[in-house]
């Protein structure tokens, strides 16, 4: 009995010294793959924090099992395509606070389904590729951008889950409609369909283009008729303003002698 206690006491101190040392090495090869500058922590998953990291680009580097992502405050400018491929359990995407201005395509493949949460609020994003968010199921941020409201953005924002509360939260910077300018772009789509503007506006240069040619029709035929007026008066007037033929004394009386 005595040996089978110090057994068990051996196997548990064992089994508890294996834990340990399987924990050291999934922290230390979840260390070693944390990009440079980032923070990496696992609570419900790896965090990996890059806020305020001072980064122009989003790093290539990020561990493939990425739950949450805070790249929040730094320099980025852009977000290539398929930056993110990799990263299929990738839950919530902070981008939040940078200087983004452009969006690709492809940006959010291979996460569009997956992500929850994606923050692109605070940046300087002006208008996206009418693809960039196609199959996206996250509640999308995007508010506080100098977005210019057109077409192209309302096709977004439909594609977009909860596109009326992120359509709502969208200020137009600038718009094809000047008199939209300044307003929240629900207000704006709820005015005019914009995506129907360039049909119209063609239609208004056709029925334009159409009544000047008509007005100048109209115009030359007035002139015409006018001018062929005046030059019959002028004419009249020229043929009253002749002297009448005065019969001669010969001709009167050869006259007289042939009736006689």
């Amino acid at each position: 009995m005595h040996l089978v206690d110090l057994w068990l006491t051996r196997s548990l101190s064992m089994c508890l010294l294996l834990q340990s040392f399987v924990l050291m090495i999934l922290c230390f090869h979840s260390a070693s793959m944390c990009p440079k500058g980032c923070l990496c922590s696992h609570s419900g998953g790896l965090n990996v924090s890059c806020s305020n990291a001072n980064l122009k680009e989003i790093p290539r580097d990020l561990p493939p099992e990425t739950v949450l992502l805070y790249l929040d405050s730094n320099q980025i400018t852009s977000i290539p395509n398929e930056i993110f491929k990799d990263l299929h359990q990738l839950r919530v995407l902070n981008l939040s606070k940078n200087g983004i201005e452009f969006i690709d395509e492809h940006a959010f493949k291979g996460v569009a389904e997956t992500l929850q949460t994606l923050d692109l609020s605070d940046n300087r994003i002006q208008s996206v590729h009418k693809n960039a968010f196609n199959n996206l199921k996250a509640r999308a941020r995007i508010a506080n951008n100098p977005w210019h409201c057109d077409c192209t953005l309302q096709q977004v924002l439909r594609s977009m889950a909860s596109n009326h509360e992120t359509a709502n939260n969208v200020i137009c910077k600038t718009s094809v409609l000047d008199e939209h300018a300044g307003r929240p772009f629900l207000n704006a789509a709820n005015d005019a369909d914009l995506c129907n503007l360039p049909k119209k506006t063609t239609d208004y240069a056709m029925l334009v283009t159409m009544f000047g040619w008509f007005t100048m029709v109209i115009s030359y035929v007035v002139y015409y008729v006018r001018q062929n007026q005046e030059d019959a008066r002028r004419h009249l007037e020229y043929l009253k303003s002749l002297p009448s033929r005065q019969k001669k004394p010969d001709e009167a009386d050869d006259i007289s002698t042939v009736f006689n």
